[in-house]
């Protein structure tokens, strides 16, 4: 973070009184656990509305949103500053190109993350994405292989879009459910979380509505269709999964690189030394032993 000028977070203070009091309160339960600074990557496919989120976390226009315009084409760190506390946020390009996971994209962001701690991942998608895919499994694994799947320990998978009208004569809270189910399923099986590990991986999901269209409440803030303030919310739980006890994930050289192939096999040698001794050396001194002895027999007896 060295060299980068870091804002005064001014803009908390364009949000609705109740929406601030909340943040502050929120700030200081993070300094009153020695948390100075915070930094939030944002991950997910493209136009599901990352950056859109980012913008409204800060409360300001720092990334570029636009219908006719791709998303930004590499990360951005966003960083704010307030009574001591440290946010940074780093938006990242959509992880698919040409109906593949893209390796050059997240080659990119691990590039861009050398030497920084991920404290917590946002894992953005659609609220009103009908159904989980392949592609959906494919970019969890993904992740999991670049910074391994302990990385969802510090995650918060974010729903975009939420202010819907469910399909199906399904309730809002049927449709959220069963959305849920599904994308937490694939994450499980894109991570390799197997059923012994499902509770250690308490992944917590926050809905999310970035548009001018959401609704308010009588304190002018913005609100899901069960009534819950969305920001405040989001922070919330950004929160508690910064202070679950489980490590961040810190991105050095060794991560960005990956194992080292000449390396992958050392683990096998001494077991193939052990199979050689037992089943070839052993075999053949024995052979040699009992030609010895045949040939050290007198021939008369």
């Amino acid at each position: 973070m060295a060299g980068q000028l870091i804002k005064e977070w001014s803009a908390i203070q364009q949000f609705p009184s109740a929406t601030q009091e909340k943040l502050v309160d929120l700030l200081g339960k993070l300094k009153n656990q020695n948390v100075n600074t915070l930094t939030i990557l944002v991950m997910g496919k493209g136009g599901v509305g990352k950056s859109s989120t980012v913008n409204s976390v800060i409360g300001e226009r720092v990334v570029t949103v636009s219908a006719f315009q791709s998303e930004t084409p590499r990360p951005v760190m966003v960083s704010r500053s307030r009574s001591g506390f440290t946010l940074n946020i780093i938006d990242t390009p959509g992880l698919v190109e040409g109906g593949y996971v893209s390796d050059q994209v997240l080659d990119t962001i691990k590039r861009f993350l050398l030497n920084k701690t991920v404290d917590v991942l946002l894992y953005v998608d659609r609220l009103d994405a009908y159904r989980v895919d392949n592609m959906d499994k494919q970019i969890v694994k993904a992740i999991s292989d670049s910074f391994g799947k302990e990385i969802w320990h510090k995650a918060v998978v974010v729903l975009t879009h939420a202010q819907l009208s469910p399909p199906d004569a399904l309730t809002y809270e049927e449709f959220f459910s069963k959305r849920w189910e599904s994308l937490l399923k694939c994450i499980r099986q894109g991570a390799r979380i197997n059923k012994n590990e499902a509770q250690q991986f308490a992944i917590p999901v926050a809905l999310v509505e970035n548009s001018g269209r959401c609704n308010k409440n009588e304190h002018d803030e913005k609100i899901l269709p069960m009534g819950t303030p969305w920001i405040p919310n989001l922070i919330h739980t950004i929160t508690d999964v910064t202070l679950n006890g489980k490590r961040g994930i810190l991105v050095d050289q060794k991560l960005i690189e990956g194992p080292n192939a000449n390396d992958r096999g050392k683990i096998y040698i001494p077991l193939i030394l052990a199979f050689q001794f037992l089943f070839i050396i052993k075999p053949i001194q024995k052979m040699i032993k009992a030609d010895v002895a045949r040939e050290s027999k007198p021939s008369w007896a």
